[in-house]
């Protein structure tokens, strides 16, 4: 493993849709099957489609046992433990495993965000079956508009990956909720709305998220769809009874701190982005100051960037 890798778990976290999660990063750095125009992480640099083994489950284990207990001597809440990643989760074939040694020693409910791409595989749901709460992306249902905005693997197949979400979706007995990251001018035309309303119909969702990179996205073309797009795509879902929620602002500063701040930058920047109010916050926790933080950008491993009038922090992963 690189020794710059960030640890397994990191946070908690602030999350606007699971409160506070202790984020779990199941997978190595940018292991995707797809690469996102809009990813906030950048570029997939390991673009795949098949699951193989990464980390054992005890060392994901061992890593989240670790964060718990820094957690609970600062007395910091955890909602959920959330496999999020900087790539796609399910790509990970002990995620079953990691999961159910979760289960078996921790009260928490688990969630998975996953991009879906994988769930036509029985195994995948099956592993999926397991945890309290999914979020799947779903941001086009048209095969064009997908591939110019997920940039998926090429032996993946469109119509098999929506039936795979259907498909778990009936036998799914947890919270599941869909995202859509809608992007102006690409995916936000009438149709687009009418036709992911009539497909997450038949998901019946908890929670139909609507989305905008609310961090500098991987490609700098990328721009966020307007009010009245957001509007459009609000209405239509809304007048099939799908409950609708904005997923458009930033989710705040509440990051998690141990007593080391550089271990803490570099976890937590490795999936979120940390934004300068933020470094700051956890800089302020652990009685360091920005000295460190210039440390990082000269040894390589942070690296700065802008975007709509704020700067990021995001971790180096060679």
């Amino acid at each position: 493993m690189n020794k710059q890798q960030p640890s397994l778990a990191f946070g908690p976290v602030p999350s606007r849709r699971l409160g506070k999660s202790l984020g779990i990063n199941n997978i190595f750095a940018k292991h995707c099957s797809y690469s996102c125009i809009y990813c906030q992480l950048g570029r997939t640099t390991q673009l795949s489609f098949l699951r193989k083994k990464y980390y054992s489950p005890q060392r994901v284990f061992k890593s989240v046992e670790e964060k718990i207990k820094k957690a609970n001597l600062r007395n910091e809440h955890i909602d959920y433990l959330a496999f999020v990643c900087d790539g796609e989760p399910t790509l990970d074939e002990n995620l079953g495993e990691s999961i159910q040694l979760l289960k078996d020693n921790f009260s928490m409910p688990i969630a998975v965000i996953t991009n879906g791409s994988l769930l036509y595989q029985q195994q995948v749901r099956e592993d999926l079956f397991l945890v309290d709460y999914v979020s799947v992306k779903v941001d086009s249902v048209k095969s064009s508009v997908w591939k110019i905005i997920d940039r998926p693997h090429g032996k993946l197949e469109h119509d098999k990956i929506l039936q795979g979400i259907l498909d778990f979706s009936a036998e799914f007995n947890g919270k599941l909720v869909t995202e859509t990251m809608l992007l102006n001018r690409i995916n936000t035309k009438e149709e687009d709305a009418f036709k992911l309303a009539e497909y997450l119909k038949k998901i019946t969702p908890s929670c139909c998220y609507l989305s905008i990179p609310t961090r500098p996205p991987a490609e700098k073309t990328v721009v966020a769809a307007t009010d009245d797009e957001l509007l459009l795509f609000y209405n239509k879902l809304s007048s099939l009874d799908l409950h609708v929620e904005f997923l458009t602002s930033y989710e705040g500063n509440s990051f998690a701190s141990t007593s080391d701040a550089e271990g803490d930058i570099l976890s937590i920047a490795s999936v979120h982005p940390l934004r300068t109010d933020a470094v700051d916050e956890l800089l302020k926790k652990t009685g360091e100051d920005w000295t460190l933080v210039a440390q990082l950008l000269s040894d390589h491993k942070l690296k700065k960037i802008s975007y709509r009038g704020q700067y990021y922090y995001l971790t180096v992963i060679n």
